[in-house]
């Protein structure tokens, strides 16, 4: 078994999140949000076991999938012979907004040698602070008890702008309420969304994208997913374990989970080669989305090396024929 990844994963794992991608397309504005997700899973399954690596599913997608779910925590996928590889997939990111129509739905693979990221089971929230390289060595642990306007003046002095130049990306949740006025209060701009918040750490650290920081408690799964691009794009994100109930508390404390740790991208991710490839579904700020024509569909994806730096940004042609054969996968 070879024991270095190569570089070629970047691209085959891109092949999976095209496929559900396709898939999940078809479903974009339809309501149903169960059957596009397992389609779009069956889809991106069938392709990653055709790598060869030696894959394991690390973190379920989303605690409401059902037993017979694929992509869910232990499941194994590739060839079984390559690299020992941990993966982390959403075959659909912002599976709402993706059922309403809404921007910025993604399909979303990252993934590093065997053992580079914590599952952190049972926990299913993380709150997270996510800045791009510019920021990155300006912000440490004590941001994530500090008042936002402070931090937020810490990130604007490294960006070289006013606070109220900044724009911040947070999930539009209840939670976040007494966060939004706080960022308000202090001048930055609030860029809400119902879902997404991977498209928001990618946008956050990626330079020049209209978002400055994420701030904010979102899921774990998208937490790693996330660390893992940070890494690639040389960004720094900030997690911190946020349990969202007195019951997801008790497993997490009971699980030995340390809930004072604040984790830094370089711990969330522990090695230098990760691999990171999203596609769009729906049209947004990160990625274009599926658009289905005459004669097949146009995909548009972002591909991430970390150890090399590289940074892709792939617009594919698909034709029936290859359609056809995606969706015969996806729905045997």
């Amino acid at each position: 078994m070879s024991e270095q990844p190569d570089e070629n994963l970047g691209l085959a794992i891109m092949r999976a999140t095209e496929a559900a991608a396709l898939i999940a397309g078809r479903w974009v504005g339809r309501g149903d949000v169960a059957t596009a997700d397992q389609d779009a899973a069956q889809a991106m399954n069938a392709i990653l076991q055709t790598i060869a690596m030696e894959g394991r599913i690390i973190i379920d997608e989303e605690p409401h999938r059902s037993e017979t779910a694929l992509l869910t925590s232990g499941a194994a996928v590739g060839l079984g012979s390559g690299p020992a590889m941990d993966v982390v997939a959403d075959a659909i990111e912002g599976v709402r907004l993706l059922a309403q129509g809404l921007p910025d739905a993604i399909s979303v693979i990252a993934m590093a040698p065997r053992g580079a990221m914590p599952s952190f089971a049972p926990a299913r929230y993380m709150e997270k602070l996510v800045v791009n390289a510019r920021a990155a060595s300006a912000i440490g642990p004590e941001c994530l008890d500090a008042p936002a306007a402070w931090t937020l003046g810490v990130i604007a002095r490294a960006l070289d702008k006013q606070v109220r130049d900044l724009a911040v990306f947070v999930l539009d949740r209840s939670r976040h309420q007494l966060l939004i006025d706080e960022i308000r209060s202090a001048g930055a701009r609030v860029i809400l969304r119902p879902e997404g918040d991977v498209v928001g750490a990618l946008l956050a650290a990626l330079p020049n994208s209209g978002v400055d920081v994420l701030m904010g408690v979102g899921g774990i799964t998208e937490g790693v997913v996330a660390a893992c691009a940070i890494k690639a794009l040389q960004g720094e994100m900030l997690g911190r374990l946020a349990p969202q109930s007195p019951t997801e508390r008790e497993e997490t404390l009971a699980a030995g989970l340390d809930l004072q740790r604040v984790w830094s991208s370089a711990e969330l991710v522990a090695s230098d080669d990760v691999f990171f490839a999203a596609t769009g579904i729906t049209d947004g700020l990160l990625l274009r989305g599926v658009h289905y024509h005459s004669v097949g569909a146009t995909t548009r994806s972002l591909v991430l090396h970390s150890k090399t730096g590289t940074r892709r940004r792939v617009e594919a042609e698909h034709y029936w024929e290859q359609l056809m054969v995606i969706s015969q996968v996806a729905y045997t």
